[in-house]
This record gives C-alpha cells, sequence and structure tokens, in this order.
C-alpha cells in the first residue's frame, strides 16, 4: 500500500457526535449568514446528511443520474461514498479495506487483492483487474496502478489496458496530474515528470540541499506549466519550477522551511487559478504567490488536518486539530476561513475524532463525526 495513500479502517461514532455536529453547523449558519465574507459574499446553510442514516446504492433512488450538478466523493471516518449536489448520497459504505477514489471512480480492496474492482461511478460499469499487479490511484480523471513496492508506476485505461509502465530506483513517496503531465517524488529526493505516453519530459531533478534527500510533497498545475516541491528533512525547502519551453522547467523560486521539517507527506495546492500556492510547514501555512514569487507565512491553529485545493477570488477554507486539546479535550477540530493576505473570516470549533472538506465551484462540503454539512457562498 502506498505511503502516501491515507485511509481510516474502523471509527466508531457515537450518536451524541450527530447531533454535537449538527448543532454546531445551524450555529456556524446563523452567524456566519448575517455577515459579509467577504464584502458582498455571505456563507449559507445548503445541506445536512448523516452517514448512519443506511443509505447505500441504490436505495431511495440515489443514483449517479440523479446526482445534480455534482458528485463530490468523500471519505470520513469509517465511511465513504459520494454525496450529489443536493445532498443525496449516491454511495454511503462502511469501509472494510482499503479505499480508493476520486470524482469518476472507486475501489477497494485488500492488502494483498486476488482482484480489484474499479466502479465508474457516473456509468455504473467496472472494470476488473485480475490479478492485479499493483493498487489503483484515481488522479485527474485518470486511473494509475502503483506496484506493491512503489517503484513501479503505470496508467491504464477504462477498459483496463495498459497505456504505459515506468520504473523508479527507489519508493514513491507523491504524485500528481495535470494539464497531461504526471508528477512524482521518491524515497532517495527525485522529481521526475512524465507526459501522457509515460515518457520523461527532463532527466531527474534532484532539489538536494537537505541531510535527507526525499520528496515529501508535489503537486503540477492544471496547465502543467508550473511544479510545486517540498523536499527533504533538514532542511526542508519549497521549490517552484516553471516551464520555459519544450522540456525544459527552471527553478524560479526555492526557500529553506524553519525546522527540521515533517517526516511525513505534505499537503499542498495551487489555488486562485494556479496564481498561489498553499502549502503547510512547521511555522503554519505557507502561501507563494506566483506572480511576485513571494512567500507569506500564516499561523495555524493546530495541525492541518484537511485543506481546500480549489480555492479562488483570495479566499480558501482548511479545517485543523489539536490547538485546543487542553481546554476542548480529545478530537477537538477547527474549520477556518481566510481571505488572503491574511484575514480570518471564519474560525469554528468542532469535536470529531474525524474530519473531512471538500470544495466544488461555490459549495463547501465539511464533515465531522458522521455528518456531512454543505454551505454556499453566495453573493448578496
Amino acid at each position: 500500500m502506498p505511503i502516501f495513500h491515507y485511509t481510516t479502517t474502523t471509527v466508531a461514532a457515537e450518536k451524541k457526535i450527530y447531533f454535537i455536529i449538527a448543532l454546531l453547523t445551524f450555529i456556524a449558519y446563523i452567524i456566519l449568514a448575517a455577515q459579509p465574507i467577504p464584502k458582498e459574499t455571505i456563507l449559507t446553510s445548503n445541506w445536512l446528511r448523516s452517514l448512519d442514516s443506511g443509505i447505500n446504492s441504490g436505495e431511495n433512488g440515489a443514483d449517479a443520474e440523479n446526482a445534480g450538478d455534482y458528485l463530490i466523493p468523500f471519505s470520513l471516518g469509517n465511511r465513504f461514498g459520494y454525496a450529489g449536489s443536493g445532498g443525496n448520497l449516491i454511495l454511503n459504505e462502511e469501509k472494510k479495506g482499503i479505499v480508493s477514489l476520486s470524482g469518476d471512480y472507486w475501489a477497494e480492496y485488500e492488502s494483498a487483492p486476488e482482484t480489484v474492482t474499479i466502479h465508474h461511478i457516473r456509468s455504473g460499469k467496472e472494470t476488473v483487474l485480475a490479478p492485479p499487479w499493483g493498487y489503483p490511484l484515481f488522479i485527474g480523471g485518470r486511473i494509475f496502478i502503483i506496484s506493491k513496492d512503489q517503484t513501479t508506476l503505470g496508467e491504464i485505461d477504462g477498459e483496463g489496458g495498459s497505456l504505459w509502465t515506468y520504473d523508479f530506483e527507489a519508493p514513491l513517496t507523491c504524485l500528481d496530474a495535470g494539464g497531461g503531465y504526471t508528477l512524482t517524488g521518491t524515497l532517495d529526493g527525485m522529481v521526475d515528470l512524465l507526459d501522457s505516453g509515460g515518457k520523461p519530459v527532463f532527466p531527474s531533478y534532484a532539489p538536494g540541499a537537505s541531510r535527507i534527500p526525499v520528496i515529501l510533497g508535489c503537486r503540477i498545475s492544471q496547465d502543467g506549466e508550473k511544479l510545486a516541491i517540498v523536499s527533504g528533512v533538514d532542511k526542508q525547502r519549497f521549490l517552484i519550477l516553471e516551464w520555459y519551453g519544450e522540456g525544459d522547467y527552471r527553478v524560479t523560486h526555492h526557500e529553506f522551511l524553519q525546522g527540521e521539517g515533517f517526516r511525513r507527506e505534505v499537503k499542498l495546492a495551487f489555488i486562485d487559478n494556479d496564481s498561489r500556492v498553499v502549502f503547510e510547514q512547521e511555522a503554519g501555512l505557507g502561501v507563494y504567490d506566483v506572480k511576485s514569487r513571494t512567500t507569506v507565512t500564516l499561523p495555524l491553529p493546530g495541525k492541518l488536518e484537511a485543506l481546500d485545493g480549489n480555492g479562488e477570488g483570495g479566499l480558501f477554507f482548511f479545517i485543523t486539530s489539536g490547538a485546543d486539546s487542553a481546554a476542548g479535550g480529545k478530537g477537538q477540530k477547527r474549520f477556518v476561513g481566510l481571505k488572503l493576505p491574511g484575514v480570518k473570516l471564519i474560525d469554528i470549533p468542532f469535536k470529531s475524532e474525524t474530519s473531512f472538506l471538500a470544495r466544488q465551484g461555490r459549495d463547501i462540503i465539511v464533515g465531522g463525526g458522521m455528518t456531512l454539512a454543505s454551505f454556499k457562498l453566495d453573493k448578496r
């Protein structure tokens, strides 16, 4: 199982968590709906759903065809599935193994599966891999397969046919796709960019300058012209590479981050139509501006649990945990909204062992315990 693929196997949520999160959600609505976020923009309550209802695929007429404007894949505690734009649960299943899912596909499998079934959520089609040579990962509408030792990456089509494979000298530690490209980082500190046919765009790049050379985070912009990298332990670095012509990417920004750095995958995302990069660091939340090539660091109220990867208009959201553990006890979380360069617009505490955050256009979906709540960013 790849080290950058995270799942929660079992989380028993008590009934009272549902009522707490529901109460906090509607309190938040009452407070937030009356305040501009920012000027001429308000956050209103959209829908609230309990995952404890036992609704599974096909029940109550819930299917992908009547999902509405979009489908949101969710993984929350010991549940996973899809919610439609109106809050109808297209799929709501208890986890029994390892789960991979995206807006297009999902699969559940054991650590050493004899077969893997890839479910196409919109069409209901199934693709069976038997026997699978690795684990499926779904990114950017594409189906990747990573080998069990994490040193081989491949892509398959919707029928299960191989499109390409690529072998690495060390295990993969991060993976992203965009603009027809595939961006990877490895345990030995190498960065590779592959084209749509799995061919290297440039020779393997080693950021270096750290005691332990490992790539802990990598993201690619939607057009494939900008690459964001977090590399190394002691010292840890943040780098931006930009396209300068056919096959030519150059480092246009790099900085050393405070402290030794994380020894795990680091969360980072392009936001605001690829004009900014938000990344996790020990000192807080880094926000890099592509145009000015400057970074500001914003304090974080605890450990970053989830990050809105679709922020726009300088407004983005995240969930943290642990800042108020002494006062709030175990499972304390905060749902925070920021207006850059650093104005805090929302800071809502809630209590849950698990959390979830997603964004689709102007809809924000927040999860805690056994509850999903949707808010909408509206203009006055």
